[in-house]
């Protein structure tokens, strides 16, 4: 009977632990997944990046560097313009009128300080005809001051015939870059601060270091 019993006990607990487990739900859950990501993979779209071209500028062999120099020639700017570098053109005409004011000021002077010394040579000083404001100057002094106005002004000339020419070469060069060579974005500079070592011999007790612009050419 002790035997049935002990029998009889045993498996009521093993049914009664059979009921008290729980499923895995972690591993039902995992499943369940593995199987969303299997109908993901069918379903979704593969991803590309967009790939963006960067512009890249070709020879103008249409463009003419004569055309451009001609145009110069007559009216300063003009070729800057055609070559579509229309930023130029106040640089050039601040220039042009800079040296023209300049010559303007200098002929001026020089011409009221050459009647003075041509009066001064003939002996009439202190009239009508001479300037009240170069009174107080010595005969010397005005043939300085005329021969050094003749100068400046003779350079003003020089400086804006030179400053013509030089946005006529400037048109030129802009148009045989536009018309024979390929112009990109592959060159690029970067400027920052940095430091140059002294040398021995200018080593100080203050700094072993001066500071620097560092300029940094990138050619792809």
């Amino acid at each position: 009977m002790y035997k049935c019993l002990f029998i009889f006990w045993l498996l009521l607990g093993l049914a009664v632990a059979a009921k008290a487990q729980q499923p895995d739900t972690v591993a039902v859950k995992n499943k369940k997944d593995s199987l969303n990501r299997v109908k993901d993979s069918v379903t979704s779209k593969r991803y590309y990046p967009k790939i963006t071209k960067e512009k890249i500028y070709h020879p103008d062999s249409l463009h003419d560097p004569h055309k451009a120099v001609m145009r110069s020639l007559m009216i300063p700017g003009w070729g800057q313009l055609y070559n579509h570098r229309w930023w130029k053109v106040p640089l050039i005409y601040g220039g042009l009128a800079l040296l023209g004011d300049v010559v303007v000021y200098n002929q001026k002077n020089y011409k009221a300080f050459l009647k003075e010394a041509l009066l001064r040579e003939k002996g009439i000083v202190n009239t009508d005809r001479n300037d009240p404001a170069l009174t107080g100057v010595s005969n010397d002094d005005v043939v300085t001051w005329t021969n050094l106005f003749r100068r400046n002004r003779d350079l003003g000339i020089l400086g804006f015939v030179g400053g013509w020419g030089i946005q006529m070469i400037d048109a030129y060069i802009d148009a045989k870059f536009i018309h024979s060579y390929s112009m990109d974005n592959n060159l690029s500079f970067k400027v920052s601060p940095g430091t140059i070592g002294q040398p021995m011999y200018a080593l100080n007790n203050t700094s072993m270091f001066i500071p620097a612009v560092k300029i940094t050419f990138t050619l792809k």
